[in-house]
């Protein structure tokens, strides 16, 4: 099954959001159907904060090793496109395509002097437009981050931004922050497109999502943060006890 018909099923999509090779192959032995890079996971990972900080050779680097060792359908979170312009955009995304990946998230906002904020729907538009036409074939997740800023009516610009990129050659729209069920069905509903949520605390389950019209479900770099919160209490634990007990009790039940 490709890349495109995994959203348009019955199911969601519960996608992998993997930041190295070894995540990437715990989640291919675990049976995962599709992978997504998380952009603030990998940029953790390396040093960097997220929203562009990582030089786009070293997102490279990381979908290079993340390639070579699953076969898995992989989506690359490529932030706002690591340009401000639409060629330097499709340069790339032509480096991306040398290494097999099938899909990438694309955002209309980007971090400026530390803030994040919302680029101008219909100058965002433009550019999908012309990467569309680049790229007919391949699968351009938009996120739109009308639930995370502070937006004024943010279900009303969502629908409005969301028909706009479908009409400009999205194949998905990416709402991250949205949890409630009349945001989410009327988005499922209106907007022309498989609609993607991410984990957060209040998101309902699977099979819920499933009958309010969600199509793909993310997790962001929810996994990766509870490692490093596992992580911090072994090495507190290693200092505290002043013993190894508490890192083979916790392998003993992994």
């Amino acid at each position: 099954m490709n890349f495109t018909t995994l959203h348009h099923q019955d199911t969601p999509l519960l996608i992998a959001n993997v930041w190295d090779a070894s995540s990437a192959m715990a989640a291919s032995r675990l049976g995962y159907p599709a992978l997504g890079t998380s952009s603030a996971a990998i940029a953790a990972m390396l040093g960097y904060d997220d929203g562009e900080a990582m030089p786009f050779d070293m997102l490279l680097m990381m979908v290079s090793r993340i390639r070579a060792v699953t076969t898995l359908p992989l989506s690359v979170d490529l932030e706002a496109g690591y340009s401000d312009a639409a060629e330097g955009i499709i340069g790339n995304i032509q480096r991306l395509l040398s290494h097999g990946v099938v899909g990438i998230n694309l955002e209309d906002s980007r971090v400026v002097a530390g803030e994040r904020r919302l680029e101008e729907a219909s100058h965002f538009a433009r550019t999908l437009t012309v990467l569309h036409a680049a790229f007919p074939d391949l699968f351009i997740n938009v996120r739109t981050d009308t639930f995370l800023l502070d937006v004024e009516q943010p279900l009303a610009e969502t629908l409005r931004r969301g028909k706009m990129y479908a009409a400009c050659g999205a194949q998905g729209l990416f709402v991250p922050g949205v949890t409630g069920q009349e945001e989410i069905t009327t988005l499922a509903r209106e907007v022309a497109l498989p609609l993607n949520v991410m984990s957060m605390p209040e998101l309902a389950d699977f099979s819920t999502l499933a009958t309010w019209g969600v199509r793909r479900i993310s997790m962001g770099n929810s996994v990766h943060s509870a490692l490093q919160t596992t992580l911090n209490a072994l090495l507190s634990g290693i200092r505290s006890t002043q013993t190894f007990s508490g890192v083979y009790r916790h392998a003993d039940h992994g």
